[in-house]
């Protein structure tokens, strides 16, 4: 232990080391790495979105007082456990969510509050893109944020010269440098996977079509596009006195190109390579899968963004996930109390999913709708948990709690079967998330609804803040590998995986139970109407 220690703080002292910082939605996050990708420290700060005007927005005060905070208790926890305070590392790398619209003038004053994400304003914008392009504009991008702007002829539009991500903007108050990475990129405007570029041809539709209407083609408003591993300039002394205003950080570290949250999730999973996917598993739940081919036709429920390499991915979001599971284990756990039992909530979750792999594996009759809002992929604008089965079903805890799996893996299976329409092959699946912990559950379940091997494992870190200080440790030490085998020989070579295979009986009873799922969506439908 002591040898660990001192090698540690050798390395922190030498800058042999990479800090990666995250913007989350609700937690900024540091993590600082050693030349074995392992955290060696870490800081974190809390922050809410407001809702102002309108608009869900964070202020750039905001921004800057929580990074401040999370590298600040990096630095302290360091000092704390390895005596040093690194006053320089290797390689900075910075991600934070997608999306989303931060317009600056010529001045580089911003131009109207940041718009997240979240806002959902842009539905006449999103429709008319995705209608003149050819390819899914969601409501949430940045090119959808910006024609809404022009259609509404809001006053700040013909001052716009930059509209950048809060990746994007972090970056370029660090380094002076309007770029973005392509993965974060790819959420502001369509890119052609073979340039990892914004897609020529579509960049000139658009100018077309907007006209004098903006003060500059899109070229000439967006960020330079950048593939991981390139150049993405360093920290100026200005950038470092943001970070750290007691000095310690010096100038002229280099940075990795920004990145979202996307494609960090990506990283910390190790699934850039084509045919690889990942899955995330929360109050949402998503998967990411990247593809061998662009897609034949043009889906609403799927939106394309890239790897931080550039590669084309699929990806399917929906927003109910674990929640209502959640709910039920709530009850359960409320139930051992009142008979004297104590249990622990991770107890009662672990207790009623191992019930599931006691259930039929059609769920013996049971239906499970675990919409708690709305579900753009089956087209329900709000939502009502059900629990539907008729006078001939098997109630039982097991089919209970094996229905309440599946329902939060539906959706998402919707979503993939029109990837599997499209010829979109899977090799393997890396999932991650709380409803995970319990070993070979809902692993084997998720396997079952998307027809392919299952992955979970503990790797040297998690999340995003990982992910994107392994972006710049690549930049360092990258070698002229190409991102997937970086990331495979030198970041997750001795992962321990547990890998579970689609048990056939499993994928026929799932797919009972879809169809039947599919079917009564008339139910759920009818209940938003009726309740």
């Amino acid at each position: 232990m002591g040898q660990q220690r001192t090698d540690a703080r050798t390395a922190i002292e030498q800058g042999r080391t990479a800090l990666g910082i995250e913007l989350g939605s609700t937690r900024i996050k540091a993590v600082l790495v050693g030349e074995d990708h392992v955290p060696l420290a870490s800081g974190g700060h809390a922050w809410e979105n407001q809702y102002v005007d309108r608009t869900w927005t964070y202020s750039l005060d905001a921004v800057w007082e929580g990074l401040r905070a999370a590298v600040a208790e990096l630095l302290d926890d360091a000092e704390r456990q390895h005596g040093v305070r690194p006053a320089t590392v290797g390689a900075i790398g910075v991600s934070a969510m997608m999306h989303g619209y931060l317009a600056f003038d010529a001045a580089d004053e911003l131009l109207v509050p940041f718009r997240t994400w979240r806002n959902t304003s842009t539905g006449a914008a999103s429709a008319e893109l995705t209608e003149l392009l050819g390819y899914n504009i969601p409501l949430r991008w940045s090119v959808a944020h910006l024609h809404q702007a022009v259609l509404d002829a809001e006053p700040h539009v013909p001052d716009v010269r930059f509209v950048t991500t809060l990746a994007g903007y972090v970056h370029w108050r660090l380094t002076g440098r309007k770029v973005l990475g392509v993965g974060d990129a790819s959420g502001m405007f369509p890119v052609d996977p073979a340039t990892h570029d914004y897609d020529a041809d579509l960049v000139a539709r658009f100018d077309a079509h907007v006209g004098d209407r903006l003060p500059g083609g899109l070229r000439d408003l967006f960020p330079q596009v950048l593939v991981a591993g390139q150049d993405a300039g360093a920290l100026t002394a200005e950038g470092a006195a943001l970070l750290d205003p007691t000095g310690t950080l010096q100038a002229g570290v280099p940075l990795c190109p920004p990145e979202g949250d996307a494609g960090t999730g990506m990283v910390a999973t190790n699934s850039v390579a084509r045919r690889t996917a990942n899955t995330s598993v929360g109050t949402s739940i998503f998967a990411m899968v990247v593809l061998e081919k662009p897609l034949a036709t043009v889906h609403h429920e799927i939106d394309l963004v890239t790897t931080p390499a550039g590669d084309l991915v699929a990806m399917v979001h929906c927003n109910n996930g674990a929640s209502e599971l959640g709910e039920w284990a709530g009850v359960f756990g409320r139930f051992a109390t009142a008979l004297g039992a104590q249990a622990t909530p991770d107890e009662v979750f672990g207790v009623l999913l191992r019930e599931a792999l006691e259930g039929a594996a059609d769920g013996g009759g049971l239906l499970s709708y675990n919409y708690l809002s709305g579900e753009p992929i089956t087209g329900l604008e709000e939502g009502r948990p059900l629990i539907v089965r008729t006078p001939g079903s098997d109630l039982s805890l097991a089919n209970l709690m094996r229905t309440q799996v599946y329902g939060a893996f539906a959706t998402l299976s919707l979503g993939m079967r029109i990837l599997a329409a499209e010829g979109v092959g899977v090799d393997a699946m890396f999932a991650h998330g709380g409803m995970f912990r319990t070993a070979g559950v809902a692993q084997r379940l998720l396997a079952a609804a998307v027809g392919a091997p299952v992955a979970v494992g503990r790797t040297a870190g998690e999340g995003g803040a990982w992910g994107i200080a392994v972006l710049a440790a690549y930049l360092v030490h990258g070698g002229g590998a190409d991102l997937g085998t970086y990331l495979a020989q030198r970041v997750f070579a001795d992962a321990e995986l547990e890998v579970v295979e689609p048990d056939p009986a499993d994928v026929a009873g799932y797919t009972t139970y879809l169809d039947r799922y599919t079917a009564g969506l008339a139910i759920e439908r009818a209940a938003t109407e009726a309740i």
